[in-house]
């Protein structure tokens, strides 16, 4: 039976994430397609559309997007429609949450060299985290509270979105050459399955 059951579980390891992703990438496509198609089939003839067309077509104009939001002026039109729905409850709560996350993920807003060890007082323990301010400044509010020894570290939880900010003194810090992005997936994943990561 144990035998068994440790065949069921090697299995699932194996089968979910990859069904899973192709799930999530499946209806993220289908969504795109289905939003974009009839914009396209208005705009083109009938017989130049084919299907695909508009999700293909929907990563061309992200990838324009982001080039062209490098310009100041565009870069606060395209964040326009966000401050928008910023102001809609409910849908702002969602908004925000999905854009922290996105922009998490991708190591957005964290400073260079902002990878950290942080070990824990009286402890050989240590946690990675990422230096999200540092103090003494006056960038930010937090930057403003803390001292200008400290540095406030988000330390993610593993297979959770949440996590907690410490504020230590830098010296208790030791850098470690990573991406942000990368720490993240990291720690969220737990370490596990992370292969030929330069650490």
């Amino acid at each position: 039976m144990k035998r068994l059951t440790r065949a069921l579980l090697t299995g699932l390891s194996l089968l979910l994430p990859v069904v899973l992703s192709l799930q999530l990438a499946l209806w993220l496509i289908v969504t795109v397609e289905s939003w974009l198609r009839s914009l396209l089939q208005f705009a083109l003839p009938e017989q130049w559309y084919v299907p695909g067309m508009a999700a293909f077509m929907f990563v061309v104009l992200a990838v324009l997007i982001g080039l062209s939001a490098r310009i100041w002026l565009l870069g606060q039109l395209w964040k326009l429609p966000g401050r928008l729905l910023e102001h809609v409850p409910v849908v702002s709560y969602l908004y925000n949450t999905i854009k922290d996350f996105v922009d998490m993920m991708g190591g957005k807003n964290f400073s260079d060299q902002s990878v950290v060890w942080v070990t824990l007082p009286n402890s050989n323990t240590r946690l990675m985290g990422i230096v999200t301010k540092r103090g003494g400044g006056s960038d930010s509010r937090l930057s403003q509270l803390i001292g200008e020894k400290d540095v406030a570290v988000y330390l993610p939880m593993s297979y959770q979105a949440g996590g907690y900010m410490l504020v230590v003194p830098e010296d208790q810090t030791e850098h470690i050459d990573m991406e942000p992005g990368d720490a993240l997936r990291l720690i969220m994943s737990a370490g596990l399955g992370q292969k030929g990561m330069k650490v």
